[in-house]
């Protein structure tokens, strides 16, 4: 969207800027700032932040999946996902679809160190576990209402993996947090992954500089890291740590702009 139409639609439906802030996550005064015509060059993560709301809601499902139009939200299968073109990133869990936004810089930099740490460590240890990052198809509770798409994951049953997905529950998953994503990652799949069997969860927070960790085995509350700590992999006794305070110096410039 252009931001003229971004102004049209916003108009069409009746938002405020502070509504549009508060939905979208985009600081006011950068909405204010784009919207007026003030920031010529805005930043791609906000304009697709703001898009994501503005677009139409007909655009989330409808015509991806034309011979299952009549199904409705929770009806949805592993079928009907793979029906849907494979430049749509979706994910699809107790037969509800999930739309994905594109994820933003400092998303993609996380997950490539994660994955480099993890990756490390493994080979040194001669390791049989695999690590991956998405988009990797994980038909979690092996049926066909659930097919996930975790941002990180160490799968150490090789029997899990095949050519086209991982069947069945990672050891380690790890979601990267979003405005979009955020509620479905911190609630419906934590929950899901809970009871599939997932060892250990990560919920890492690039906006509130957190990582959240559920070790599920140990059956322990949850513990909070910051962005200055070593967070220990607990499927690996913690004998591998990531160091979150030099992935943070390695991404801090793109914290130098007024919205993450």
């Amino acid at each position: 969207m252009t931001v003229e139409e971004m102004k049209q639609r916003k108009k069409e439906l009746g938002y405020s800027n502070e509504k549009l802030s508060e939905l979208s996550g985009v600081p006011l005064g950068t909405v204010q700032k784009v919207l007026a015509g003030v920031t010529r060059s805005p930043r791609y993560e906000t304009l697709i932040a703001l898009e994501r709301v503005l677009k139409k809601q007909t655009d989330r499902i409808g015509e991806a999946l034309p011979e299952t139009s009549e199904k409705r939200q929770g009806d949805y299968t592993v079928e009907d996902y793979y029906l849907i073109p494979k430049e749509r990133r979706v994910e699809l869990i107790d037969g509800v679809i999930y739309d994905m936004a594109s994820p933003t810089a400092i998303h993609q930099i996380l997950s490539t160190e994660l994955c480099n740490i993890i990756r490390s460590y493994i080979s040194q240890q001669k390791g049989r576990c695999i690590v991956m990052a998405a988009p990797m198809d994980v038909q979690l509770d092996c049926d066909d209402k659930t097919m996930v798409q975790p941002d990180v994951m160490v799968v150490c049953d090789r029997d899990k993996i095949t050519r086209k997905c991982i069947y069945g529950a990672p050891d380690l998953a790890v979601e990267i947090l979003s405005d979009s994503t955020k509620k479905k990652d911190m609630y419906v799949k934590l929950g899901k992954y809970m009871e599939a069997g997932v060892r250990e969860y990560w919920l890492v927070d690039p906006k509130g500089k957190k990582v959240i960790v559920y070790d599920f085995e140990a059956e322990v509350t949850p513990v909070i890291y910051g962005f200055s700590s070593k967070v220990p992999v607990g499927i690996f006794g913690g004998e591998c740590e990531v160091d979150f305070a030099k992935i943070y110096e390695y991404i801090s410039f793109l914290y130098e702009e007024d919205d993450v």
